[in-house]
C-alpha cells in the first residue's frame, strides 16, 4: 500500500499543479478584468455615439415632418377664417423653428 501511495502522490502533484497555477492566475487577474469591463460599460464608443446621434436626427426629422403637415392643415383652416387654427398654427410653427437648428442642413446645389 505504501508503494501505491508513493507512486500516486507525484502524479497527483503534477496534475493538480496546473489547476492551482491556473486558479492563482485567475484570482490575480480578476480585479483587472473587472475594472476594464466596468470602464467599457461606463464609456460610450464613437460608433455608439454616432448611432445615437443618427437616431436622434431621424426622430427630429420625423417630428418636423409631422408638425409640418399639421401646420399646413392649420394654415389652410386659418385662411378659411378659423381663429383657433391661426393660434395653433403659430404654436406649431414655433415648435418647428425650435427643432430645425438641431437638424443637419443640406448644402446648396450649384
Amino acid at each position: 500500500m505504501d508503494r501505491r501511495l508513493l507512486l500516486f502522490t507525484p502524479v497527483c502533484a503534477l496534475l493538480l499543479g496546473g489547476c492551482l497555477a491556473k486558479t492563482a492566475f485567475d484570482v490575480a487577474t480578476a480585479p483587472v478584468r473587472v475594472v476594464s469591463q466596468a470602464a467599457d460599460w461606463a464609456t460610450t464608443s464613437q460608433d455608439e455615439a454616432d448611432r445615437a446621434r443618427g437616431r436622434e436626427v431621424r426622430n427630429r426629422e420625423e417630428r418636423v415632418g409631422r408638425l409640418q403637415r399639421q401646420y399646413d392643415d392649420l394654415a389652410e383652416d386659418c385662411a378659411d377664417g378659423n381663429d383657433r387654427a391661426c393660434r395653433e398654427a403659430v404654436t406649431v410653427r414655433r415648435e418647428i423653428d425650435g427643432l430645425l437648428p438641431g437638424l443637419p442642413q443640406e448644402e446648396p446645389r450649384n
